[in-house]
């Protein structure tokens, strides 16, 4: 259970402080890029060690596909990681409500008039399976490798800020099922309607990632493995 509370509290943060700094400095990308990635950074070094703060179904998904979560954990992440997105937006909700900025905007995601470039469907799907599959195949690879666990919170921060400062003005940058899925049931309307893209989209990223991962480095590693040193005549 602590697990899961973990999972709550870290996705309720993400959520809280990067889509409010979105719609606080009116989509600042730099700030809100900024925003997202060192609310990861922040939840690495403090819930890291109890749950693995994956804060989002897609990394869930990708550690699963590794063998590093059980089925129940996958889940309990999940549920907990959506519920954490909800209260996160609730509580951004109620700041606007109460603020002169309104509720113009909650930080959802989205494409085409909802998109600052107008990018369409397909645009949306290969920019999120991509942006994905970059941010799960650099966690899956720092974590890893145990000689980065200091320094592997503050990678996976700074990947998710570079993967939204070219993501922002295309879709939002999603890259987490979990983090849209709260502004778009606050936002509703043609937020909640697109929705399942910034669902089905990072998942497909992860798999990716994890299949890609399987196949490519986890073949290299065995190899290392198997090369027995050569021992001097």
């Amino acid at each position: 259970m602590r697990k899961y509370i973990c999972e709550f509290i870290g996705t309720l943060v993400l959520v809280l402080f990067g889509c409010g700094t979105a719609v606080i400095t009116g989509g600042d990308i730099v700030a809100t890029s900024l925003a997202f990635g060192l609310a990861i950074v922040a939840m690495a070094y403090s819930i890291g060690k109890v749950s693995g703060c994956h804060v989002n179904p897609a990394v869930s998904l990708a550690m699963y596909l590794r063998k590093k979560l059980s089925s129940k954990d996958l889940c309990g992440y999940v549920v907990a990681q959506v519920l954490g997105s909800i209260a996160g937006t609730a509580i951004l909700y109620a700041l606007l409500k109460s603020s002169v900025l309104g509720l113009q905007s909650i930080g959802a995601n989205g494409y085409g008039s909802l998109s600052n470039v107008h990018l369409n469907l397909v645009g949306a799907l290969i920019t999120e399976i991509v942006l994905t599959f970059v941010f799960i195949f650099t966690i899956l690879g720092v974590t890893s490798d145990e000689s980065k666990d200091n320094v592997s919170g503050l990678i996976i921060g700074l990947t998710l800020t570079f993967v939204h400062l070219i993501g922002i003005n295309l879709t939002g940058t999603s890259v987490n099922p979990a983090r849209s899925l709260g502004p778009a049931l606050f936002a509703g309307g043609e937020a909640l309607s697109q929705v399942w893209v910034f669902v089905v989209a990072p998942l497909l990223g992860a798999v990716l990632a994890a299949w890609v991962y399987n196949n490519l480095m986890v073949t290299k590693e065995n190899s290392k493995v198997k090369q027995k040193p050569k021992t001097k005549k």
